[in-house]
């Protein structure tokens, strides 16, 4: 098969898989349309009073059992979480957050999920992972969405006791290119019968059930799998730069036997199950992203009055004033996208299918420079580990951990560029809806001329909305305050942005899907628009409490932004992308192999890539 015919069947695969439809409203895609319809996200919806008033009791049950019962960096040391701590939470009805209380569970809104996850990523990141890959991705979303009653009432109570769930997708040669999942699934009358191998398997080490993704036939379907089903082996424990509680490891399929009534949906349905779990199921990597960040900004704070450098607190020194600046505003910003789109969740009235993604992306990018510059601002004591920070008397602040465990959220759930193609295809959906054939290779000269005819009465409509709006007028958003202006930037903008995306297509026609670098440009600022606009709702809600304070958090946030977006679209058109996918093409080619000389090697060879071989079991049990 060629290279140009196996893109061919990913990118088929994948747009089989995808939700074509939009039946509710979305903020975001119409954000990238030049359209910026604040009414959908304000007022932002209430909750209920009972289920706010149940919310902040968890919440606050959560954090005495943190305070009293957790130890972070025992975990950090031990690369492992307690048998006990894991009780502690299935008692404390934390692996049921979500999960409905007709199934034992809490039935809480996303929104106090988020805020749960917020206070426990502030703290302890690993084990922020385990409560959110089981919730998430594991076992309790698909079934909530796609489950028969039946499975609901066989699984859900058991997720919500404390039975941890993972979620297996990748193999050893398959990361997010679907089309090459090679986990079989083949009917053998009333059950199925698996075979094959999955990588980084969170949870899958003391996991008790698993959701697995296979192919049936020439089409992926989802299975929910008993891990303690007889040929299912757990090779390895994986160890990674951060995180080093997860339970992530590496799990092999020989003849396992799964009931066919454990099939999720329908055969063929399995990508579509797990693109449509993680448009929310991705909300809990920007509520821990907001958690590092909230206490980035104390111990900034902190570390910013005590240290006294040429007789001024270090904090007052510009240079490193305007860390704090960003650490703080950027802080509130994450915390403004997360609990926004938490909110939009539980009303359900809008599509969030791009808001979650944007979400991911921003807080995931965003939270790990927050923690970059605290380790800057605290100097070798960023650097330096928590535990030898203690062992010489020092406060173990652990700046390096949170960095290296914040590292991974860019990659979790969807690397950064597989959310910016992900996020583009949503965003430009119109624009290749209205082209057609016109970007088809395959296309005939007649094809491509309809096309073309169709193409042009979809932008003689569009166009001419994009040219003035309420951006344009000084009163527009006057309910926002002092932060109208910035409303009516993102007004202004997301015009601008439309535009954009309109001269790239017009430029590069069915070429624009390869232009990875402009479309994240666009994604980028978009995601800035989406945070700025978070952001300005927050803070309008905030100081009917806060007073001015939120404001001011905002403001600086916004102007910050606005700069970003400014670099962002004068890179859209003046940049070194061709030079440098040249360039590249010349290293991958050996062109510039001297340059490789003159160094050593420190890699080691591994047994394999692909099935491995030989190991035993390391599957650990939580009694």
């Amino acid at each position: 098969m060629t290279e140009h015919a196996k893109y061919a069947e990913s990118r088929e695969v994948g747009e089989q898989a995808r939700e074509t439809e939009w039946t509710r409203p979305s903020f975001a895609k119409q954000l990238f349309l030049g359209d910026f319809r604040v009414d959908l996200v304000h007022p932002v919806p209430a909750l209920p009073g009972d289920a706010a008033r149940r919310g902040e009791e968890f919440v606050r049950a959560m954090r005495r059992f943190l305070d009293t019962e957790v130890d972070p960096a025992l975990i950090e040391r031990t690369a492992q979480v307690p048998d006990e701590v894991v009780k502690g939470l299935a008692e404390l009805g934390a692996f049921g957050i979500t999960i409905g209380k007709e199934y034992g569970g809490l039935g809480l809104p996303y929104l106090y999920y988020c805020r749960t996850l917020i206070l426990v990523g502030s703290y302890c990141p690993a084990l922020a992972t385990l409560l959110s890959a089981h919730q998430s991705i594991g076992v309790p979303q698909p079934l909530k969405l796609f489950g028969t009653e039946e499975q609901k009432r066989e699984f859900l109570p058991r997720c919500a006791g404390g039975e941890i769930s993972a979620f297996l997708l990748t193999e050893p040669d398959v990361g997010s290119d679907p089309a090459r999942l090679s986990t079989t699934a083949v009917r053998d009358g009333d059950d199925y019968v698996l075979d094959g191998v999955k990588l980084w398997t969170t949870n899958g080490v003391v996991a008790d059930l698993l959701v697995v993704m296979a192919r049936t036939g020439k089409k992926i379907s989802a299975f929910v799998v008993e891990a303690d089903s007889p040929g299912i082996t757990v090779r390895r424990r994986n160890g990674f730069m951060g995180l080093r509680g997860i339970e992530n490891g590496v799990t092999e399929f020989s003849q396992v036997r799964v009931p066919a009534r454990n099939l999720i949906g329908k055969e063929g349905q399995g990508l579509k199950i797990a693109l449509t779990t993680l448009n929310t199921g991705r909300l809990s990597l920007p509520a821990t992203c907001a958690g590092n960040a909230k206490w980035a900004v104390k111990i900034a704070r902190e570390w910013g009055n005590e240290r006294v450098q040429w007789g001024r607190k270090v904090g007052r020194h510009e240079a490193v004033a305007t860390k704090i600046a960003f650490i703080a505003a950027t802080a509130y910003a994450l915390e403004a996208v997360c609990e926004l789109t938490s909110r939009m969740a539980d009303d359900q009235r809008t599509d969030i299918r791009i808001e979650a993604a944007l979400a991911k992306l921003f807080s995931s990018e965003l939270s790990y420079q927050v923690l970059d510059e605290l380790v800057q601002m605290r100097g070798g004591r960023g650097y330096e580990t928590a535990e030898s920070l203690a062992a010489r008397g020092e406060r173990g602040v652990p700046a390096e951990q949170m960095l290296r465990d914040s590292r991974i959220n860019r990659i979790f759930e969807g690397s950064s560029e597989i959310m910016h193609l992900m996020i583009t295809r949503e965003a430009v959906d119109a624009h290749l809806s209205a082209a057609g054939e016109l970007i088809n290779p395959d296309a005939s000269r007649q094809e491509r001329a309809q096309a073309l005819r169709r193409a042009g009465r979809f932008y003689a409509r569009w166009l001419p909305t994009l040219v003035a709006g309420s951006g344009n007028l000084p009163a527009a958003y006057a309910g926002f305050g002092p932060l109208s202006a910035h409303l009516r930037f993102v007004e202004r903008t997301s015009r601008k942005l439309a535009r954009s995306t309109f001269y790239g297509m017009s430029r590069w026609q069915g070429g624009l899907e390869h232009k990875q670098a402009f479309l994240g440009r666009i994604v980028d600022i978009g995601a800035e628009l989406f945070a700025m606009t978070a952001v300005c709702v927050k803070a309008e809600e905030d100081a009917k409490d806060l007073g001015r304070r939120p404001y001011e958090l905002a403001d600086t946030f916004c102007h910050q932004a606005r700069r970003r977006v400014d670099a962002l679209f004068a890179r859209l058109w003046d940049n070194s992308d061709h030079e440098d996918v040249r360039l590249a093409g010349y290293v991958l080619d050996g062109r510039y192999d001297f340059l490789e000389e003159g160094v050593l090697d420190p890699s080691i060879e591994g047994p394999w890539i692909g099935a491995p071989e030989g190991g035993e079991n390391v599957r650990r049990k939580i009694l």
